[in-house]
């Protein structure tokens, strides 16, 4: 484990707490990545929030640059929060870590406002198949690394339905992201209906 994956561990569990589930998935050509889940007892106990741990160990590499920058780049990982016990969320470990392990596997840069897609439901019965990258630091503060490395950025998931998903593709995630605030979405219900998108 890389000094920078140990810190943005440390800093999970000082916002979260302890996990009490871990899971560890390795793909061919990138480092481990683990999926921690974490139950927010803080939040009246139906909260459960998964967090990728290894996306950081690298810094994200734009696919078009000819040579990788091993210490310049962004760095982040990912933080999906649903409600527990309406469906068997913790089957999304996996697709999680596929997601996580992108960048390196795929050269993606993962950043806000981005969509990022599994090809297959995050959890059995889901009626998401891609998530929204929203923006960090409400759930866990960014890592500040020694220069001349960026910090690491702890990025909120939003699953999205697949019309949801098109809709975004053209209006953009401000659009789509204040739509789900008119129709007061619960964006953690992980069994939710897609807003109305023609109105």
């Amino acid at each position: 484990m890389s000094d920078v994956v140990a810190l943005a561990e440390a800093r999970l569990l000082t916002a979260f707490g302890e996990p009490d589930a871990r899971a560890a998935v390795t793909f061919l050509g990138a480092d481990r990545i683990e999926v921690l889940r974490f139950a927010a007892a803080d939040e009246g106990g139906d909260i459960v929030r998964y967090a990728t741990l290894g996306m950081s160990a690298q810094p994200m590499a734009d696919p078009t640059a000819m040579l990788a920058d091993p210490v310049r780049g962004p760095r982040a990982e990912l933080v999906l929060t649903v409600r527990a016990g309406r469906a068997d969320t913790d089957q999304v470990l996996r697709p999680l870590a596929v997601l996580a392990a992108s960048p390196q596997v795929e050269g993606v840069v993962v950043a806000p406002g981005a969509s990022l897609d599994t090809g297959a439901p995050l959890w059995p019965d889901a009626p998401f198949t891609s998530v929204l990258v929203a923006e960090p630091g409400g759930l866990v503060e960014d890592l500040e690394l020694d220069p001349p490395r960026d910090p690491v950025r702890f990025l909120p998931l939003l699953p999205m339905t697949p019309n949801e998903a098109a809709w975004k593709r053209v209006h953009g995630a401000a659009a789509l992201n204040e739509r789900w605030l008119r129709h007061g979405t619960d964006l953690r219900d992980p069994l939710r209906a897609a807003v109305p998108l023609g109105d």
